[in-house]
């Protein structure tokens, strides 16, 4: 793994009490083309030297004498530093976790920290921090292990519903996660289940969705059946509650659940027992339940979908997800992520992202959340030529502009009354610049750039639109 095109132009500064630290990480750095760090021993020394020099990164111990790594992260965040932080530490607890995180830190370690860990957090941290002055909200791993469930983000909102995560996971009583499609539901309720790892739990992560099962086909599915309870079962099977024992049990489009199975799962959920299809007698239910839905909370407020019951007792831990709309500041962290992931996949070098990238991407609404963007990242290096060091902006715009004309369908017209391809296109034009208009605020040279034409050519293109037809939805800019 290299870093060496990306070689910030401050330094790298490590702080840790302990010489033998600090060579190590000062070595495995220069492995991967970083050779220009500060080491400090003296933790004192940090708050003027923060002050007083310009650094690319701070790599620090969580525990030292005289100054702690807190104490460092507090420092740096008076001071408004837009630094990012990585803590290192011997403590692998979610409580050092979460303070960790809410103060500031970008990603938190465990040791022993090996290479590829380090060297994975710290191209996150450099390639991530977007310009400007604007201070980085955490990018980091779940707490509680090395798994998969990495919440990427520097976005304060998701930053704290990160921190969220880890912390419910002490909790036995269910989490409800709530978002659009794509948005990272799985992802979260893998981030609880990691973090109840470094509180004991031992058991499985266990996904399931229940949309489109009928009332018998759940029951069989989650809590197993006994031997001749139906037409078929020759013998007993367990359901997924006895696989996720000790563990989280994952139920996905909660919402689209039956009433009737709705009132199944309520009783299992309140008595912490379950009755398999055939048997007399209750098992224990011994697992943590995380469900969640792409219908809003104000949907599954109405009885008529979803009992109040059941929501009230799932909602217990509630996180709600925003869409990646909401959220554009995560762009610069997640792009890079899943761009590394593909060249990966591929087997082929990371290119480097073009400039108006970010820009052409903070035009588009994202109907298909993080998922979307991931499947962008892949397509667009696909499509470029090996050999290629820069990723090419073509793909990308012509995937937003395929979306654009998706979400401009053509009026209805019956059968026989469809209209020539002259004016099918003409419409298609019209939608797609009231949409880029409406994504840029009313900006035509914003507008301009997302289209991919001159402001000369647009500001003809609405003057000749609104002569047609004086309510089209465009404005003068």
């Amino acid at each position: 793994m290299t870093l060496s095109s990306r070689k910030p132009r401050a330094p790298i500064l490590l702080i840790d009490d302990e010489e033998q630290a600090l060579t190590s990480y000062a070595l495995n750095l220069r492995f991967s083309g970083l050779n220009n760090t500060v080491s400090l021993s003296d933790s004192r020394k940090a708050p003027d030297l923060l002050a007083s020099r310009k650094f690319s990164l701070v790599i620090l111990d969580l525990s030292m004498p005289h100054l702690g790594g807190e104490q460092i992260l507090e420092h740096m965040r008076r001071l408004g530093l837009d630094v990012p932080a990585i803590v290192i530490t011997g403590q692998n607890d979610v409580e050092t976790a979460v303070r960790c995180l809410r103060g500031g830190s970008f990603d938190y370690l465990v040791k022993p920290v090996d290479r590829t860990r380090l060297l994975a957090a710290v191209t996150q941290a450099l390639e991530g921090r977007p310009p400007g002055p604007t201070p980085a909200a955490p990018a980091a791993p779940a707490p509680g292990g090395e798994g998969g469930a990495r919440i990427l983000t520097r976005n304060p909102v998701m930053a704290r519903i990160r921190a969220d995560l880890a912390a419910v996971a002490v909790s036995r009583e269910p989490a409800l996660v709530v978002g659009e499609t794509g948005v990272g539901k799985e992802l979260a309720a893998r981030a609880i289940h990691e973090a109840g790892l470094a509180v004991g739990r031992k058991g499985p992560f266990i996904g399931c969705n229940v949309a489109g099962l009928d009332d018998v086909m759940l029951t069989d599915t989650l809590f197993g059946h006994r031997k001749g309870a139906f037409t078929g079962a020759q013998t007993e099977r367990g359901g997924l509650m006895e696989e996720a024992a000790g563990g989280t049990l994952f139920l996905d489009e909660i919402g689209d659940l039956s009433l009737a199975s709705q009132l199944k799962l309520l009783r299992c959920l309140q008595e912490r027992e379950f009755y398999p299809l055939g048997a007399d007698a209750p098992r224990p239910m011994d697992c943590r339940v995380v469900a969640a839905t792409n219908r809003p909370v104000a949907e599954l407020m109405n009885p008529d979908v979803f009992r109040r019951d059941l929501f009230f007792r799932l909602r217990t831990h509630l996180v709600v997800i925003p869409p990646l709309r909401e959220r554009l500041d995560d762009l610069t962290v997640l792009a890079p992520h899943f761009l590394a992931e593909a060249a990966a996949e591929q087997g082929r070098p990371c290119p480097d992202i073009p400039e108006r990238f970010y820009e052409v991407l903070a035009g588009h609404a994202f109907p298909g959340n993080v998922r979307e963007l991931r499947s962008l990242l892949h397509h667009a290096l696909t499509m470029l030529p090996p050999g290629e060091p820069t990723l090419s902006l073509e793909p990308v715009q012509a995937w937003i502009g395929s979306v654009g004309v998706a979400s401009c369908p053509l009026p209805a017209a019956p059968l026989g009354e469809l209209p020539t391809l002259r004016q099918a296109a003409a419409r298609v034009t019209e939608g797609m610049i009231a949409e880029a208009l409406r994504r840029t605020g009313g900006n035509q040279s914003r507008a301009a750039k997302l289209l991919g034409i001159s402001r000369q050519a647009l500001s003809k293109r609405c003057r000749n639109m609104r002569d047609v037809n004086p309510g089209c939805p465009v404005n003068s800019g």
